[in-house]
């Protein structure tokens, strides 16, 4: 059995003055990807020393340099940022999606190849995509022009996983609330980015014509929530008023051996240490 856990962090530097790292030290899940780490490299290098240590302390790793850690930054100052650290065997680590080279796409999209206790190699991507603004073309544009790319990328993981390679997870913060059952308030919520049509019609074709598993919902059912994101404004938090929007899609094997989820609510608004609360997910691998 592994734990994968994903988190938007909100700024990591940020996440570390609120406690993110007695969430770390309590948890050390065997694979965990951030989302919006927002720091340059050596302050990130710092941190990620940090958490290697409590995975030691933990006894997950022998050793803080036995914990591999993967991150790319966002070539947009304050932008962006994504990471990874996992206590399993990596076999690779690829970093970007293709045919994305311009700097706000930097810091959204890596890949590790992982070695289960059982001998399984799994692709553990770790994705931040654009929040994008209806109000504003060019950001809509730039986050349309992500998922298009993702689509490229999604259909030849999914190909590798039905010809007998490596299963794939896809976990991150997706900015996109797929259906009613995802918002609070759907219905106010229509010509916001973030549920438009034509954005949850991308999740459509992840779960349709590309096979993926939203496996947090599978796990679920069809119920109301649970949310992973809660606005700062007003009483958000505290009333309950959230979004999914960070999720784990996985391919349908890797899906059928998924056993259980956490979203990791903080008991109050003051105890966050980030607006999202961590996703994990256990899968018998």
């Amino acid at each position: 059995m592994i734990s994968i856990t994903t988190s938007n962090m909100n700024g990591i530097r940020a996440a570390m003055r609120k406690g993110v790292d007695a969430w770390a030290r309590a948890n050390t899940p065997d694979v965990w990807c951030m989302q919006e780490v927002r720091a340059p490299q050596p302050d990130v290098d710092a941190i990620f020393d940090g958490f290697a240590a409590d995975y030691a302390e933990a006894g997950r790793v022998e050793a803080p340099a036995s914990l591999t850690r993967v991150n790319e930054v966002c070539r947009v100052k304050g932008r962006a940022g994504v990471g990874l650290l996992t206590d399993l065997e990596t076999t690779d680590v690829r970093h970007g999606l293709p045919g994305l080279d311009e700097d706000v796409d930097s810091g959204r999209w890596i890949e590790t190849d992982v070695r289960t206790p059982q001998g399984y190699t799994l692709t553990v991507v770790c994705v931040y995509v654009h929040a994008g603004n209806a109000d504003d073309e060019t950001k809509m544009a730039q986050k349309y022009r992500f998922l298009d790319a993702m689509l490229t990328r999604m259909g030849e993981l999914r190909d590798e996983a039905a010809h007998g390679g490596r299963q794939a997870v896809l976990c991150g913060d997706f900015n996109i609330a797929h259906t009613p059952l995802d918002i609070k308030n759907a219905k106010g919520n229509v010509k916001h980015a973030g549920f438009l049509p034509e954005e949850r019609a991308y999740v459509d074709r992840w779960l349709g014509e590309y096979e993926f598993v939203d496996v947090m919902r599978d796990l679920a059912g069809d119920i109301q929530g649970p949310y992973t994101w809660w606005s700062q404004r007003g009483r958000a938090f505290d009333n309950n008023v959230g979004w999914r929007i960070d999720y784990q899609f996985a391919t349908p094997e890797l899906a059928e051996t998924a056993r259980g989820f956490v979203i990791d609510k903080a008991p109050t608004y003051e105890a966050r240490w980030s607006d999202h609360a961590p996703l994990t997910i256990r899968y018998d691998v």
